[in-house]
């Protein structure tokens, strides 16, 4: 290769990294040590310095990373069973592990079988572009603010489209409607949509499911381990697991682990086995990581302390930020978006918070939300303390006078019908 042509590769992405910075959403990451038994805070270590912070954008929602029980399953199962999986799930790579945990996810959302994957955005995409794939001439449906995973699922799938505005039953009906009664159908939607906390209208979609004869697909992400009396989520809260054919979850987020999930028909599940191409290529999750789930998975079906903790300390930190006039978009879910709108701001109140606050929260950008809809997105925890709770609010504050924010959420409650859409 000439001299010539490896600077044009080398220029080429140089500039693309370039264009990143001048829009304001280069990422950068933070080096972060989180301590045992001492979340939510973490030292943070920059340029050969370190100082304590106190993390506020964690989607280890209930602590369960830190639980003693599931520490305590993952070192048995590694003093026991060594460090990795040993290969593919066809190869040598199923423990009994993984039986035990995709029995117990199956029990949680009461179907009949569940199939674990390396993420929850892996089994987003293995399962819908599988799915939709063997269904013959399938049709789609997809709310437009569904995770990049289902987007990517539902490409890979090459089936027919329709993207449905987000939560709104009356288009979606509009769409099923134009659409031979007699074609495979699916809807894939979210419960709980981690951007702006909203939640979807389960019970409507599935009387439209009903009534147009199609599958329904939920992702629950953002609300296993949170919602329902043994954590099954938000469709377990309204009693309405029974009608959802899938139901996606995830272990990385209130199990405190990783990996993800999805539980339905044996039929269903087994095709999925069968014919994902992410799923047999990859090498499976390794026993301490399933042991350390199992253990979080069955200690929050039984217990309800994690659950209604976090409640609280999510509701006074909404409180307490929305007295103060901070612009917290309002909604029904533990999630916390405060608005800002412009990139650059958003990352320089971020900055700011971890350089002169000790507060760590990631800047949320496109493509994670759509331009014009950049915020920060606090998640508050069952271990933040009334003390973490109030220096927040008055470092948000200081922040905001100095970046010359805007404290009138009025501004911001309209966004919804002037973003870009990214779907």
């Amino acid at each position: 290769m000439s001299k010539e042509i490896k600077s044009y590769y080398d220029n080429f992405f140089q500039n693309r990294l370039e264009d990143l910075h001048k829009e304001g959403r280069y990422r950068v990451f933070a080096d972060l040590e989180r301590k045992v038994g001492n979340f939510p805070k973490a030292t943070y270590r920059d340029g050969g310095t370190s100082r304590e912070v106190t993390i506020w954008c964690s989607n280890d929602y209930l602590g369960m990373g830190q639980n003693e029980k599931v520490l305590k399953a993952s070192c048995d199962a590694i003093n026991s069973c060594g460090s990795g999986a040993g290969g593919t799930r066809n190869i040598s790579g199923t423990t009994h592990y993984h039986v035990l945990l995709e029995e117990s996810l199956a029990d949680l959302h009461n179907k009949e079988a569940g199939l674990l994957f390396t993420s929850g955005y892996i089994s987003n995409e293995a399962a819908l572009s599988t799915l939709a794939k063997l269904l013959p001439d399938c049709a789609i449906f997809s709310d437009e603010l569904n995770h990049a995973s289902m987007i990517h699922g539902i490409k890979g799938s090459s089936s027919e489209k329709y993207i449905f505005r987000h939560n709104d039953v009356a288009h979606l009906e509009k769409l099923l409607s134009s659409v031979e009664r007699c074609r495979p159908k699916i809807i894939a939607f979210e419960s709980i949509y981690s951007m702006d906390g909203d939640i979807a209208p389960i019970k409507e979609i599935c009387d439209l499911a009903e009534k147009y004869g199609a599958m329904t697909y939920i992702d629950e992400v953002h609300a296993v381990g949170m919602y329902g009396k043994r954590g099954g989520g938000i469709a377990e809260e309204r009693g309405l697991m029974d009608r959802i054919d899938i139901i996606e979850g995830t272990l990385g987020k209130a199990f405190g682990v990783v990996g993800g999930y999805i539980t339905g028909k044996k039929a269903m599940i087994d095709v999925v086995r069968s014919y994902a191409s992410s799923f047999i290529f990859t090498t499976s999750l390794p026993p301490a990581v399933l042991a350390g789930a199992l253990a979080s998975v069955e200690h929050l079906k039984q217990s309800q302390i994690e659950r209604m903790q976090h409640k609280e300390r999510a509701n006074k930190t909404k409180a307490c930020l929305k007295a103060a006039g901070i612009p917290v978009i309002d909604n029904p879910s533990h999630i916390v978006p405060i608005m800002i709108g412009d990139p650059r701001l958003c990352k320089q109140a971020s900055d700011l918070l971890m350089d002169k606050h000790d507060i760590y929260v990631q800047p949320i950008n496109y493509p994670t939300v759509p331009r014009g809809t950049e915020r920060l997105r606090i998640t508050p925890s069952p271990l933040h303390s009334d003390a973490d709770i109030e220096h927040l609010k008055n470092s948000i504050c200081a922040v905001w006078e100095e970046l010359n924010l805007s404290f009138d959420i009025d501004k911001n409650e309209d966004y919804r019908d002037n973003i870009v859409r990214i779907a």
